[in-house]
């Protein structure tokens, strides 16, 4: 068996599709491609694939990961050509390689996420700067969040671990966000914006990269 590690991107044409709609649009592209997955066993036997982190419905990437089995063999290069051909338009892999067997689960090896977020605002630049230098400053930062399930209650200063203005212009703003993505909590940039004091949610919200834990992934070479 083979395991791979497939770099790719979502953009606007896939960016309002279910965490679901996109594993089976996975499924659909790899068996197209002729692609030797690998099954679970049991009565519902599913392709062994997963994902790191899902992104959120409305939220583009350019580094998502995702780890696929394959029952035998085949060349990153192949595999690459082979399933962007039958991928649709907003979904490429930029990248393959192979992982090393008895590596932990792609989910557990995350750590962070980065993030670009473009807001509107009124705000100056130094006004931002300030908000941004408050809330690192800051030990806590109670925080609450409503869901179908009833009130979350929870520390947002201990999902945050970087914050930095990337461009203002007049009306408008871009940040970047390093926010914490494990298996404790993950960090959510529209939270984070209203945080800052923005009352309007991100016009955008764009994954740049997931940062992983640096002793948890090992490749294979090549043949």
């Amino acid at each position: 068996m083979q395991r791979l590690r497939v770099k790719f991107s979502r953009g606007e044409e896939v960016k309002f599709i279910s965490h679901l709609d996109l594993m089976r649009l996975w499924q659909r592209a790899f068996v197209r491609a002729n692609m030797p997955l690998a099954y679970s066993e049991g009565f519902s036997p599913h392709p062994q694939m997963s994902l790191a982190a899902p992104l959120a419905v409305g939220v583009t990437g350019e580094a998502e990961l995702m780890d696929v089995n394959l029952e035998r063999w085949v060349s990153p290069h192949s595999f690459m050509a082979a399933v962007n051909s039958q991928l649709p338009p907003g979904t490429q892999i930029l990248q393959v390689f192979p992982i090393a067997p008895g590596q932990p689960a792609l989910q557990a090896s995350v750590r962070y996420a980065e993030y670009r977020v473009a807001l509107e605002t009124e705000k100056s630049a130094a006004a931002i700067e300030l908000a941004i230098d408050r809330l690192l400053a800051a030990e806590h930062l109670p925080w609450q969040h409503q869901r179908d399930t009833g009130t979350r209650s929870y520390d947002l200063r201990a999902l945050v671990d970087d914050l930095w203005l990337i461009d203002w212009r007049e009306g408008h703003c871009t940040l970047g966000m390093r926010l914490r993505c494990d298996s404790a909590g993950s960090g959510r940039p529209e939270q984070v914006a209203a945080a800052l004091g923005f009352a309007q949610h991100p016009a955008e919200i764009h994954r740049t990269r997931l940062i992983m834990a640096a002793s948890d992934v090992k490749h294979v070479p090549t043949r």
